[in-house]
């Protein structure tokens, strides 16, 4: 293969270095099979709607003037997110035949596709333009056929998958040591983005219930505070709930993500929506149970005593599973949770994605 293009509007920078680090791990992980990659891609989270507008509109025209110059040199493109990234791999197909496969991670479908008609229109043609269509997870492949009218045959469910030689069990100890936390102090951890959908009001408010029967328990939260505004709304709630023990931790780094994980006694993952959940893949992974709600690819990757399931937006729920774990009322089905990490392995990942990258480049 001479020569992919990756696209993407989330990819780490030194300032924000887990901004979508799953796209950044992927492409190493390509580039260490032997596939060469450009990437181009928006690494800055901050949102706002001049600065929103300036970043992609730069991006875009970039990303052209790339397609531009290097439309003979490409075997194919690949897209993170149908909208607006697939935009890009579709005007590289219709302008210079470069076929292109999508990645599908939830928002793009649960949120993107369903802010208006035109949006939606532009999704499907998308999808059902690309050469394959990976979603990481098995709702999402279900939506795409039914909704979206691509065919079965061309949608791969595949998650971003888990580096085994990072993320792994630690002697907690040590790591609890390194990283200021006391040893026997019951830790709940939340790791993603600090926005509403994520759930982590309830979460704030589970934790309410929980130092009731857990005095001593810590709740850190650790993730990109993308909207200041509900930022202050999480702080407030921890104010007038007159609540201790909540840490805002912010963004980390990779390597102290793994350190955090390996601490923890549990992973709190209540999102409204969730194309896969990575995040409980990687604690999985790590050796910490997973408390999740029980939604999109979640549902799947927690099934069968995996993890622990509730709905969504039940913050006396949340508290009922998370306590569950602390408790260690029902152990994990251990057996399960090594088998879905070993399937979700880098190594088991990067042989499907080259086979349908190799598919893909026959159609040009």
């Amino acid at each position: 293969m001479k020569k992919i293009a990756v696209f993407s509007n989330m990819y780490p920078s030194a300032e924000h270095p887990t901004y979508g680090i799953f796209v950044k791990n992927q492409v190493e992980l390509l580039r260490k099979s032997g596939v060469s990659v450009d990437v181009k891609a928006i690494d800055n989270p901050k949102s706002g709607k001049v600065q929103g507008l300036l970043k992609y509109g730069k991006w875009f025209a970039s990303s052209l003037f790339y397609l531009l110059g290097n439309r003979r040199k490409l075997e194919l493109t690949h897209s993170h997110y149908a909208f607006p990234t697939g935009v890009l791999s579709l005007l590289g197909k219709r302008m210079f035949k470069i076929p292109y496969i999508v990645t599908l991670h939830g928002g793009d479908i649960d949120k993107m596709a369903k802010k208006n008609a035109k949006i939606a229109s532009m999704t499907k043609t998308i999808l059902q333009e690309a050469a394959h269509v990976v979603t990481v997870g098995e709702r999402l492949k279900q939506e795409v056929v039914e909704n979206f009218g691509v065919a079965e045959n061309a949608v791969t469910v595949m998650s971003m998958g888990v580096d085994q030689t990072v993320f792994h069990p630690m002697e907690r100890a040590a790591v609890r040591a390194e990283l200021g936390l006391q040893e026997t102090q019951p830790v709940v951890l939340f790791i993603g983005n600090l926005i509403r959908e994520k759930g982590v009001l309830e979460l704030v408010q589970a934790f309410e219930s929980i130092r009731k029967t857990v005095p001593n328990s810590s709740l850190h939260l650790i993730g990109s505070h993308k909207s200041a505004g509900f930022v202050e709304e999480v702080k407030h709630e921890i104010t007038s709930r007159q609540l201790e023990g909540i840490h805002l931790e912010g963004t980390k780094t990779q390597k102290e993500l793994v350190q955090w994980l390996a601490a923890a006694d549990v992973l709190a993952l209540p999102s409204y929506h969730e194309g896969f959940g990575l995040v409980a893949l990687e604690a999985m992974a790590s050796g910490t149970p997973v408390v999740a709600s029980d939604v999109g690819g979640l549902t799947y990757l927690l099934a069968d005593g995996a993890g622990v399931l509730v709905p969504p937006k039940d913050a006396e729920a949340l508290a009922a599973g998370l306590l569950q774990v602390l408790s260690s009322e029902t152990p994990a089905n251990e057996e399960k949770r090594k088998k879905l990490v070993h399937e979700h392995s880098y190594e088991m990942i990067v042989n499907k994605l080259l086979k349908i990258y190799e598919d893909a480049a026959k159609t040009r």
